[in-house]
């Protein structure tokens, strides 16, 4: 028997045979966001920048770095037992895995562009409509979808710079849509919402000890992610204004209050959503709390 002393916060005692998580990461430019969430939930990986086997400073996890768009279907075969990828990638392989995290990082729309010149419906008459796109089973069903008569052409980036000589149309991701009216290109329909996720074998969740220990990730790093959003209050008010002062504190359960030392009034301390303080201090002061601070949160385990 033996204890991971390396990371104590996810370590677990195992006997025989070492158990392993298998973790794939996503090569480019999601990879640092992704590595800065795990270190600030305790979890540094260090390598030379050109190994796709980094190291973790948790014995139980092995790391693998591969392209995003070849992480859902190793995940769904278990070759890969957790990884972060683009739901586009998860929906265009329609890959059979389990959802953990929602992260939000690089939004983006899956969408369908035309050149400006031309006119969606009457594309849609056209014979053989040349349609580019890294997106084959996306782009398909949307076509079909809306009776187009086509012809798919597999792109390998900069997809954008195909119309008008090359393509009819795109099928591309965009966050701001700017790079598509720099290249003369009219957005004309949005086939998909994505963003950074965090996703599971099934079979994994299914063997007990990854399941607590992939839970226990999860958990370490939703408690990040949440402390990201919110600040730590803290400030003073009489006795005569803290009735008051509670009722509009938006806390996530209720202020942790304490008497003064050798004062008169209290101390109240809350959590409270990050977007929400420039409204809020000046509501406070006028209700009558006084030295007022505020704290980052690393971690708020809810």
């Amino acid at each position: 028997m033996r204890r991971n002393a390396e990371n104590p916060l996810v370590a677990f005692i195992v006997s025989g045979n070492k158990k392993e998580i298998k973790l794939a990461l996503p090569k480019g430019r999601i990879y640092d966001k992704v590595v800065k969430l795990l270190k600030n939930a305790g979890f540094t990986i260090s390598g030379n920048g050109r190994s796709y086997r980094p190291k973790i400073n948790d014995n139980n996890i092995k790391i693998k770095i591969l392209k995003a768009r070849n992480i859902p279907r190793l995940v769904e075969l278990g070759s890969q037992d957790i990884a972060f990828t683009g739901n586009d990638w998860v929906v265009e392989q329609s890959a059979d895995v389990l959802e953990l995290i929602d992260l939000k990082f690089d939004p983006v729309k899956i969408v369908a562009a035309i050149p400006k010149k031309y006119s969606f419906d009457e594309l849609k008459k056209k014979k053989k409509v040349v349609v580019a796109s890294e997106y084959e089973n996306l782009t398909k069903k949307f076509l079909e979808k809306n009776g187009f008569d086509y012809v798919y052409l597999r792109t390998f980036g900069a997809t954008e710079v195909f119309p008008p000589d090359d393509a009819d149309m795109i099928v591309d991701n965009t966050s701001t849509g700017t790079t598509l009216k720099q290249n003369g290109l009219e957005i004309v329909d949005t086939l998909l919402e994505s963003s950074t996720r965090m996703i599971a074998n099934k079979q994994a969740m299914q063997d007990e000890w990854k399941r607590k220990k992939i839970d226990c990730i999860v958990m370490l790093l939703k408690s990040v992610l949440e402390g990201k959003k919110r600040v730590y209050l803290e400030m003073n008010v009489s006795e005569d204004n803290l009735n008051d002062l509670v009722k509009i504190l938006p806390c996530m359960k209720s202020p942790t209050i304490s008497k003064l030392y050798g004062a008169d009034g209290f101390a109240v301390k809350v959590a409270v959503e990050k977007n929400k303080v420039a409204e809020l201090i000046p509501i406070l002061k006028e209700k009558g709390a006084t030295d007022i601070l505020e704290f980052k949160l690393s971690k708020v385990v809810v």
